[in-house]
């Protein structure tokens, strides 16, 4: 299982790349950067905690992982 403090690396540097792209998109549509940084924060505080969770409930789910060996050495 993936250890808690590589979700959260993880987590960080894709919601840092996400959110430079939220505010582009937010800034180019709106023309203000004051608006498009809020957006931006906003999104990415409540997307940071969203993804963090789905990482942490997809670490247990095993579909799609190889099956432990019945016996190790």
């Amino acid at each position: 299982m993936e250890s808690k403090r590589r979700s959260v690396a993880k987590t960080v540097s894709y919601r840092l790349c996400a959110w430079i792209i939220t505010a582009l998109v937010a800034w180019a549509l709106t023309g203000k950067i004051s608006i498009a940084m809020q957006i931006g924060a906003i999104d990415g505080v409540i997307k940071l905690f969203g993804y963090f969770l789905h990482e942490r409930l997809w670490a247990r789910i095993r579909y799609g992982q190889p099956k432990p060996p019945e016996y190790e050495i």
